[in-house]
């Protein structure tokens, strides 16, 4: 096997890196805004007059490093050529997120809402997949140009990770549905013009099909915005969403009625390898950061990276990094290869459970090297910890991941090879 980095993605890197340092930096040194990234960083984001969402400057900041970067023809890189993309494969874009994660916060690649100069276009992804090509035709080229923001409702108030037994429904009225229920952690609704609800339309509770897909117009009659809940980690974009026989057409399913589990599941997926890459970056990010910081700092008269008992954890954190790289590279590669994802489902919960958890493990070790100065704000630990301690919850808990990689291992889901 080659574990070389194929010359078209070194390539990439490289041209990446030029980028950040010829277009992305200068903009950072405008107006100061350096302090979205500094010791600032949280409070600068947080509009707090308008119960904690995203200010409207750092809003805008986001939208011009977009713009730029798709200029340059990094942004859409993952998509299909006809969507203006490169055909991007899932092993370019895990060698991407982690490459730009390592290299810390900045304008490049924002972890908070995961902005990046090579976009996550996980929404587009769906409607390339699933939607029907007058579908495609209608939504893709808005979804690009910001004209047409799309949120991701699928989660519950008392459903999360048990997404079959969800309450919501969806009952046919000729060529409308209509639409009762409730949505939880719904990201994006602050500025979303339409959102993906996913609701029972048949089955019973506990079923995996019998869920469906709607493209809901979030200014539709009985859609309603509740409140936007406050987390670890500011500003918020996450909504509780209340739906009172809110109507759509039959016309804006996206994918097959009954079968909107394997719409999320493609969402989820993408998602979750990603997610393990850029976790990945990051905490090698911390402990770059902490191997710096030890050698640099000298305590009893000599540095303090000369104590085996601030070598050895971070030897091992930096240990566990390198598998954690091989397993998602090579599920990465897979999926590439065209083995279908839910083959491989129990691969892709390992990357993600174990990358997040890698990351935590990395700030919280790093903010322990650093001492006094590694609790502050001046170093980045405490970010990049409340930030990717969300991830080994979203996308599926650890505990469902694990259980993934349990259900293949005994038996209950279909067995793994390899």
């Amino acid at each position: 096997m080659d574990f070389n980095i194929p010359e078209k993605t070194q390539q990439l890197l490289e041209d990446l890196d030029a980028f950040i340092e010829d277009v992305i930096k200068p903009i950072e040194q405008e107006n100061d805004n350096i302090r979205f990234f500094d010791h600032r960083r949280e409070d600068s984001r947080t509009d707090w007059d308008r119960d904690g969402l995203p200010n409207a400057e750092w809003e805008a900041l986001l939208v011009r490093m977009r713009q730029e970067a798709d200029k340059a023809g990094f942004w859409r890189y993952h998509l299909p050529e006809r969507f203006g993309g490169q055909n991007g494969t899932n092993l370019d874009m895990a060698i991407v997120r982690e490459h730009l994660a390592r290299k810390g916060l900045g304008l490049h690649n924002d972890l908070q809402n995961e902005s990046s100069i090579v976009g996550n276009l996980v929404t587009v992804l769906m409607m390339e997949r699933f939607g029907s090509e007058a579908q495609q035709e209608q939504w893709i080229p808005k979804m690009l140009n910001g004209e047409a923001r799309i949120g991701f409702g699928l989660t519950e108030p008392l459903h999360g990770s048990d997404a079959t037994w969800m309450e919501t429904t969806a009952t046919r009225d000729g060529d409308e549905w209509v639409i009762t229920g409730e949505k939880y952690w719904n990201t994006g609704l602050h500025h979303a013009t339409h959102d993906y609800i996913f609701a029972r339309t048949s089955g019973e509770p506990g079923e995996g099909t019998g869920i469906t897909c709607f493209i809901v117009p979030t200014d539709s009659a009985g859609f309603k915005v509740e409140e936007f809940m406050w987390t670890f980690n500011m500003p918020t974009d996450h909504a509780h969403v209340t739906l009172n026989q809110v109507r759509v057409n039959h016309a804006d399913i996206l994918g097959e009625e009954g079968k909107g589990l394997q719409t999320a599941q493609l969402f989820v997926h993408e998602n979750r390898i990603r997610q393990a890459a850029s976790s990945l970056g990051a905490g090698l990010h911390c402990i770059d950061t902490a191997v710096e910081w030890a050698s640099n700092r000298v305590v009893f008269g000599k540095p303090l990276a000369q104590n085996q008992a601030i070598q050895f954890p971070l030897a091992e954190l930096y240990t566990e990094a390198e598998m954690i790289r091989a397993l998602i590279w090579k599920t990465a590669w897979q999926l590439d290869e065209g083995v279908d994802h839910m083959e491989i489902t129990d691969k892709v919960a390992m990357c993600n459970y174990r990358g997040n958890r890698f990351c935590c493990d990395a700030a919280d070790r790093a903010m322990q090297t650093c001492g006094g100065q590694g609790y502050g704000r001046k170093l980045p630990f405490e970010h990049i910890y409340r930030h990717h301690r969300r991830y080994r919850i979203t996308e599926g808990s650890e505990e469902i991941q694990i259980r993934k990689v349990a259900g293949k291992l005994f038996g209950f889901a279909a067995r793994a090879k390899g």
